[in-house]
C-alpha cells in the first residue's frame, strides 16, 4: 500500500509544478508583469526561462521516480524563495492578510511534501528500478 501512495503522491505533486511551468510559459508576458510587481527586475527573461526549465525537469524527475530527491531539491530552490516573495503575509494589509497567509501556508505544505520526497525517494514504482531490473544484451 505504501508503494501505491508513494506513486500517487509523486504524480499529484509533480502535476502542481507542471501546471506552474505551463502557466509561466503560455502566459509569459503576464508572468513578467507579475515579476515586475514583486520587484524581480534583473534579467526577467533569463529568470523566467530558468524557472520553467527547473520546474519541468524537477517535475519529470519526481514523476518518473528517477532521482526524485534531486528533482525535489531543484523545485525547492525555486518554490521556497518564490513563496516568501509572492506571499509575504506579514507585510500584507489587514483586509487581505488572511488570504495571503493561507496561500503562504499552502505553499509551505507543498514544500513539506517535497521534503518527504527528498527523504523517502521514489518508492517501489520508479523508472530507475524498472531499468535496474532489466538488462539489454
Amino acid at each position: 500500500m505504501k508503494d501505491i501512495f508513494d506513486l500517487l503522491g509523486r504524480i499529484f505533486i509533480s502535476f502542481i509544478f507542471f501546471f506552474e511551468a505551463y502557466d509561466a510559459l503560455f502566459f509569459f508576458k503576464d508572468t513578467k508583469n507579475q515579476m515586475t510587481e514583486f520587484g524581480l527586475l534583473w534579467q526577467q527573461d533569463f529568470l523566467l526561462y530558468l524557472s520553467i526549465f527547473v520546474l519541468i525537469l524537477g517535475s519529470l524527475l519526481i514523476l518518473l521516480g528517477y532521482r526524485p530527491s534531486f528533482g525535489a531539491i531543484l523545485i525547492l530552490l525555486y518554490w521556497l524563495p518564490m513563496t516568501f516573495i509572492v506571499f509575504p503575509f506579514w507585510e500584507a494589509d489587514n483586509d487581505v492578510r488572511r488570504e495571503v497567509s493561507v496561500h503562504f501556508m499552502k505553499n509551505m505544505a507543498i514544500s513539506g511534501g517535497l521534503f518527504l520526497v527528498l527523504v523517502n525517494g521514489a518508492g517501489r514504482w520508479s523508472m530507475r528500478r524498472l531499468f535496474a531490473t532489466s538488462y539489454v544484451r
